[in-house]
């Protein structure tokens, strides 16, 4: 292989991870604050893509504008969802509150089967965004290297957040002992629907990123990814958020470089995501940069 095929890979590689590591951010939000493995997280991966398509071709807006109204209405679902599925349950077993997540992903696939139907639909991609740039001899779309400049942007305003304001304050706090957060008289609520909106924002802007770079969208399109996302958290340390940008690279790149190296694999890509998650599992089950947390009994 040479250098600048090697160039290549790593370019695809890198636009992947930083994509899982958007939509992974998402995933170790909720978890940090409310310790809930989101299940209809990329489903809501999957209404941004959709609410995108409709608002471009369908109402005929520009083409940021319906970027835009499609994460307004992406974040108004995810607070909706969080305020209808999972507050009612707040003081209610685990268990059923991950039942009602996944619950949530099997309504709305479902959903978007009947109102949006089951027939693949193209996404709408941007003359300027279509056409791919050289770079010596690497070729890139633009769309490649936007995702990890807006991955790393999003990144640093979040680690911003967190460690610099009041809100990013209230959020490690519930996220350390919600009742003692709550006896503080930080307002929990507030906290979570914040965290759910964030979260809904970065699936939002992923499925959209998704849409531009892989065109196609389908009521289904966020299964798959999302469990990926999933892992991704769990192979940086789920409630990491640098974690997660950490698994969501090397989760990237792990894909997209072993079916380059190794092309007799290339149809195995999806099941190299499972024997990575089995292998953190089997070797650092609290992840890359997660810190082991013993259970009070």
């Amino acid at each position: 292989m040479s250098f600048h095929i090697f160039l290549q890979h790593l370019t695809n590689g890198l636009s992947l991870g930083s994509l899982y590591a958007l939509v992974a951010i998402g995933y170790t939000m909720v978890y940090g604050i409310l310790r809930l493995i989101n299940f209809a997280h990329g489903d809501i991966f999957m209404l941004g893509a959709y609410f995108a398509y409709y608002a471009i071709s369908v109402f005929f807006l520009p083409w940021w504008v319906g970027a835009v109204v499609a994460i307004g209405l992406t974040c108004a679902t995810g607070l909706l969802i969080e305020r209808v599925a999972y507050r009612p349950l707040r003081n209610s077993p685990r268990i059923s509150v991950m039942i009602s997540a996944i619950g949530v992903s099997f309504f709305l696939e479902n959903l978007a089967t009947v109102i949006f139907g089951g027939r693949p639909k193209a996404f709408p991609v941007p003359a300027v965004l279509g056409k791919s740039i050289m770079i010596g001899k690497v070729s890139i779309m633009p769309v490649s290297l936007i995702i990890p400049v807006a991955t790393l942007v999003i990144l640093l305003a979040l680690m911003y957040v967190v460690h610099r304001t009041r809100t990013g304050m209230a959020m490690r706090a519930v996220s350390r002992d919600y009742t003692a957060a709550k006896l503080m008289g930080i307002d929990v609520n507030r906290i979570i629907a914040i965290t759910f909106a964030t979260g809904s924002i970065l699936a939002a802007f992923g499925g959209i990123m998704w849409g531009l770079k892989y065109p196609q969208l389908q009521p289904l399109m966020g299964v798959m990814p999302g469990i990926k996302c999933f892992i991704a958290a769990v192979l940086g340390g789920i409630g990491n958020i640098m974690g997660a940008v950490l698994g969501g690279l090397v989760l990237g790149l792990a894909e997209i470089l072993i079916t380059a190296f190794l092309p007799a694999l290339s149809g195995y890509r999806d099941a190299i995501a499972f024997v990575i998650l089995i292998a953190i599992l089997l070797l650092k089950p609290s992840g890359i940069l997660g810190t082991k947390v013993t259970e009070k009994v």
